[in-house]
């Protein structure tokens, strides 16, 4: 017996839209909690991502959770902005610093000192105060001239500001505007304000393990080339892991002929939900590699809603457990429009199966929708 494409996004379809009950800040944290991180470089992400998991959430309550540091936001997988709880942002660390470990000896070119010296300096430079990003970048090029004179960085370029401030070990909050928006940001040493993660970061295996079981949870099942793609990790330690976790996981061949893998005990498969209106870079995307997103997406359509570039895309439309459209918001401030699109093929929408997915967004993104628009794809 294999898996079908259907079966799989069935399985995953449980976790992502888990049973949550209320809607205040600690119901945020336990949604987030439960479907895992999310990708955040666009800020609005999480925001959409709470409405279309948790309608009736609001705008405040999601907030609220990043204010009380119920849930937290930094770099960290494959070097991306991610929100997640503070116990699976300090996980991501060790991830981050294993996946992204090859980039910043590339650019650092150290001599003398070691990429954990770096970290630690730059961690203790933002442990008492927040930080910009040019502040950051200012303090690595020191650092570098007074503890590895040697070394000769390849970081006077944009890539290297971006280095600076992308460590695993900062959070970030935003120096203007609200979290759901785009305004320039500012980072702190996490374990300032999260507490001591030493332990974490030394037991790289059982937190290697630990992230391993996160994903399978939250993402389940999956492959090793999922995982790999996901955490940004390579596939001798991505085949490590899995193998240190084989008495508690189960393995069963895919539609493509992959094994994937799944945590004992996982969640029946629920029905899909009907329509939801999801963030860009949303979990039914980016939790799986490129050639394994047919468990959500046509092949013909999966260009039309992920391209390799990674910058905004059309956020997309689930309808019936299936991507089958995108949207977007047109305007500014508080009062926008929305234009839904379906792909050529699929299930139109009807228009009142959209009322509930709007007003969800309205409450968890503080906007007002004046009108919706709804067009097949040409």
């Amino acid at each position: 017996m294999t898996y079908s494409w259907d079966e799989l996004a069935a399985l995953s379809l449980a976790r992502q839209f888990p049973p949550i009950a209320g809607t205040g800040r600690t119901a945020v944290a336990q949604t987030v909690r439960q479907i895992g991180p999310i990708q955040a470089q666009a800020a609005r992400a999480p925001f959409l991502a709470m409405a279309a998991r948790m309608p009736g959430v609001t705008v405040e309550d999601i907030r609220s959770a990043y204010d009380e540091l119920l849930i937290v936001r930094g770099s960290n997988i494959r070097g991306t902005v991610h929100t997640a709880t503070p116990q699976d942002h300090a996980l991501l660390e060790v991830i981050s610093r294993a996946g992204q470990r090859a980039l910043w000896a590339r650019m650092l070119r150290l001599e003398t000192t070691t990429l954990e010296d770096v970290w630690d300096g730059l961690e203790e430079f933002a442990r008492a105060d927040w930080r910009t990003p040019d502040q950051l970048y200012a303090f690595l090029l020191g650092w570098l001239e007074q503890h590895d004179p040697a070394a000769n960085p390849a970081i006077d370029n944009d890539a290297g500001r971006y280095l600076a401030f992308t460590h695993g070990g900062l959070i970030r909050r935003p120096l203007v505007g609200g979290w759901e928006s785009q305004g320039a940001p500012e980072y702190r040493a996490a374990s300032a304000l999260l507490g001591d993660r030493t332990r974490i970061l030394a037991d790289t295996n059982g937190s290697l393990d630990a992230i391993a079981r996160r994903y399978l949870s939250t993402s389940g099942p999956a492959s090793r080339h999922d995982f790999a793609w996901w955490s940004g990790l390579g596939l001798r330690i991505v085949d490590a892991t899995l193998a240190r976790l084989e008495p508690e996981t189960t393995a069963k061949e895919g539609p493509d002929g992959r094994i994937y893998y799944d945590v004992v005990g996982a969640p029946a498969p629920v029905d899909a939900p009907s329509i939801r209106l999801l963030p860009e870079f949303d979990a039914l995307l980016c939790a799986y590699g490129p050639k394994a997103r047919d468990r959500f997406v046509s092949p013909q359509h999966l260009s039309q809603v992920w391209s390799r570039d990674n910058g905004l895309q059309p956020a997309p439309m689930l309808c019936d457990g299936r991507l089958t459209g995108y949207w977007r918001l047109s305007g500014s401030g508080r009062n926008r429009t929305c234009a839904v699109t379906w792909f050529t093929r699929t299930r139109r929408p009807r228009k009142s199966e959209l009322d509930g997915p709007i007003a969800a967004l309205e409450a968890a993104y503080g906007i007002t929708v004046t009108g919706t628009t709804l067009t097949r794809e040409q």
